[in-house]
């Protein structure tokens, strides 16, 4: 299994490539500087000036791109478009780090979190951005493409137990009533679903157990 993991060099995309390599799969990093993940095949190119030919070959391409400025959040929509882009046609699955503001909490698929009153105002603006996103994504029926929620407690410094709750659309509690996970442990799910390609074209979730 090949696997290239953009932006490896955030929280999320260091954890995705040591899950990965420690799995047995053979990791390249998408950098624009140097290399600080344990990946020791790299790609030292800035996300938007990736071609075609550098994605070439590979199994899976996981998309740990974040942006968090005003001024940056459009380029969740226009990163993610690039590399649609890049794959599109191919065999190459396309894996996206996404967000929690976008799942549903009513049946209907009517409402989202980001739209409840006691959602915080200062993350709006990113859980809009990334909405906007996804909402492009889910139009791309060129792309074999799995999109993968975290709980709404992202947190990166937990512990890795190795366990999670798979989720669909809608934001899923666990046994204590959380809607919590690890960045460890979203690395986990993201590395299942990257060898085992069983959500294509759909956006999932994930929650710590």
């Amino acid at each position: 299994m090949r696997i290239a993991v953009i932006c490896a060099n955030g929280k999320e995309g260091k954890l995705i490539v040591k899950e990965a390599i420690a799995r047995g799969a053979e990791v390249t990093a998408v950098v624009r500087g140097e290399n600080c993940s344990e990946a020791e095949n790299v790609i030292k190119k800035d996300l938007f000036d990736l071609t075609t030919a550098d994605l070439e070959g590979f199994d899976v391409v996981i998309d740990a791109f974040g942006a968090w400025t005003p001024e940056t959040l459009p380029q969740h929509s226009t990163s993610l478009k690039h590399l649609c882009d890049l794959v599109s046609g191919s065999k190459t699955r396309l894996l996206v780090v996404g967000g929690a503001g976008s799942l549903y909490v009513d049946p209907a698929h009517t409402v989202q979190v980001m739209d409840g009153a006691d959602f915080p105002e200062v993350f709006k603006p990113l859980a809009s951005s990334m909405g906007k996103a996804l909402d492009e994504l889910r139009t791309r029926t060129d792309v074999r493409w799995t999109y993968i929620s975290p709980a709404g407690d992202f947190q990166a410094d937990g512990e890795r137990t190795g366990r999670y709750i798979l989720g669909g659309e809608e934001l899923t509690l666990n046994a204590k009533g959380e809607s919590v996970i690890s960045y460890a442990d979203y690395a986990v799910a993201m590395v299942d679903e990257a060898l085992n390609g069983n959500h294509i074209q759909q956006r999932i979730s994930v929650v710590a157990e």
